[in-house]
């Protein structure tokens, strides 16, 4: 029996079908289809073990096509006896130019297919927009589209917004994780949630850990991390499983964070390696990054490193303040920006211990004519207004001396102030520190100069052209004498 050409409806197929496991029925030949259909129907059945025509889902994934079976897919698809509601055709190597020859079908018979499955093709954006044509006709009842990974860019995002925005009634279900949204893709579509015509209910554009992330991130913000361009976490302390989701979320492309700020969240030199891990996979947008007062140390610090040997790494300010780095992470970052010159303008490196050649050998990097680095910054607000000051008064900067001489220059409270917070900073290797005798005064010695010689122990000397007595006076020799040894006291 032909019956070829005829629409079924429902439950044709199946009343006719029966009839061939009836052994009272003679009948051998039951043909509902054309050629290239019933050759499709050979290959589905030998596959799945089922007659297509009597399924309503068909996953032929991991199955590698080509254009001839290709074409019998689409001439099954477009035939009325089919009746399938989901096609998953995930990783079949299909093309840009199979995927016209699909869309076709779906165009000729739109009105069963729910579910499209087209993930791990590389359709791109040619592809996309065969689909948009199919999304666009008012026919298409289309509700659950799936594209993840399928190299498609923001031109394709920009289609697909567009195709939705003109017949928005039927699709619900968006798949787009693994692409690449460009600057406005993900907005494009995300918009579109807004629109009270469309039925769109999930746009689902990252994998699961990024995806928690996202909504851990808006929870906290109030706003999509993926619609951002700065994000700050500071003082949440994240743990492990946060940070993982935090790498996945900035490993993804639909992530355009430029500014990431994580001070004082807690991260540890294992969590560090996790997101530098994630930088080194997806470099490209991430201009500034805040690591300060976490305990990243000197592993955290040579996994930074990694990422800025990285000729693909566009990091601009990184700031690293207060993170108990030593000299020898001084030495890696310097090592590291020379090996990749290119892109890092400011390092803020405040509050950690260089040791004796840290800061050389990062201040040697600014004489480079090959690095941009601009600013380099070892020093807390008064620290730095006292080098500057001391630059200006002894031609060098203070951080390279181990002598001071401001003999003869009237500090008064501020400066003494400035000068304490310099003797506090690790930064500052002085060993030498001569004060002229009218300088101070009894209210800055005793706490400005007294915290910053109790907050850098180091065993050195002072000398000053006032009297023993005097110091005693205004409360100084005690202060000082505990840190310095007092040498050379001449009489005012």
């Amino acid at each position: 029996m032909d019956l070829t050409g005829n629409d079924p409806g429902q439950s044709g197929v199946k009343e006719l079908s029966d009839l061939l496991q009836d052994p009272n029925c003679q009948l051998k030949t039951l043909r509902f289809l054309g050629p290239a259909a019933d050759e499709a129907c050979q290959y589905v059945t030998g596959i799945v073990g089922k007659n297509p025509l009597l399924l309503r889902e068909l996953n032929l994934s991991e199955h590698e096509l080509g254009d001839t079976r290709v074409n019998q897919i689409a001439a099954l698809l477009q035939d009325k006896h089919c009746q399938l509601n989901t096609l998953n055709l995930c990783n079949c190597s299909i093309t840009e130019k199979q995927c016209l020859i699909l869309t076709s079908a779906l165009k000729s018979n739109p009105s069963h297919l729910r579910e499209l499955n087209l993930s791990e093709n590389q359709i791109k954006n040619t592809g996309v927009n065969h689909l948009c044509d199919v999304l666009k006709d008012s026919h298409c009842k289309l509700e659950r589209l799936r594209l993840s990974d399928c190299s498609i860019t923001e031109e394709g995002y920009k289609a697909l917004a567009s195709a939705l925005r003109s017949n928005p009634s039927h699709l619900i279900e968006l798949d787009l994780t693994g692409n690449d949204p460009g600057q406005s893709g993900v907005k494009e579509l995300n918009d579109l949630l807004q629109d009270p015509n469309c039925q769109l209910k999930t746009l689902r554009f990252l994998g699961p850990a990024a995806d928690e992330a996202c909504q851990y991130v808006t929870g906290i913000v109030g706003k999509n991390p993926l619609l951002l361009r700065e994000l700050n976490l500071s003082k949440h302390e994240l743990g492990d499983t946060r940070v993982n989701q935090i790498a996945a979320l900035l490993q993804d492309k639909h992530c355009q964070l430029n500014t990431l700020i994580l001070c004082r969240c807690r991260i540890t030199e294992e969590q560090c390696l996790i997101l530098t891990s994630a930088l080194k996979s997806n470099p490209s947008h991430l201009r500034e990054l805040n690591l300060s007062e976490n305990q990243i140390k000197n592993t955290g610090v040579n996994h930074l490193c990694d990422v800025l040997k990285d000729s693909h790494c566009k990091l601009e300010r990184l700031r690293l303040s207060d993170c108990s780095i030593t000299e020898e992470d001084y030495k890696a970052l310097a090592s590291a920006l020379r090996s990749n010159p290119s892109h890092l303008i400011e390092l803020d490196l405040t509050g950690n211990d260089p040791g004796q050649s840290g800061v050389k050998e990062l201040s040697d990097l600014l004489q480079d004519p090959n690095c941009q680095l601009k600013t380099l910054r070892f020093l807390g607000p008064a620290a730095d207004e006292a080098c500057q000051y001391v630059t200006g008064i002894v031609g060098k900067n203070p951080l390279f001396l181990r002598k001071l001489n401001l003999s003869e220059h009237e500090l008064g409270d501020t400066g003494v102030n400035q000068i304490a917070a310099l003797l506090q900073d690790k930064h500052c290797q002085l060993n030498t520190l001569i004060i002229g005798g009218k300088i101070l005064s009894s209210t800055s010695i005793g706490p400005s100069v007294q915290h910053g010689l109790s907050g850098n122990v180091r065993r050195s000397q002072i000398e000053s052209y006032t009297s023993r007595s005097a110091l005693t006076q205004i409360g100084a020799a005690p202060i000082i004498s505990n840190m310095f040894d007092i040498q050379d006291f001449k009489s005012g």
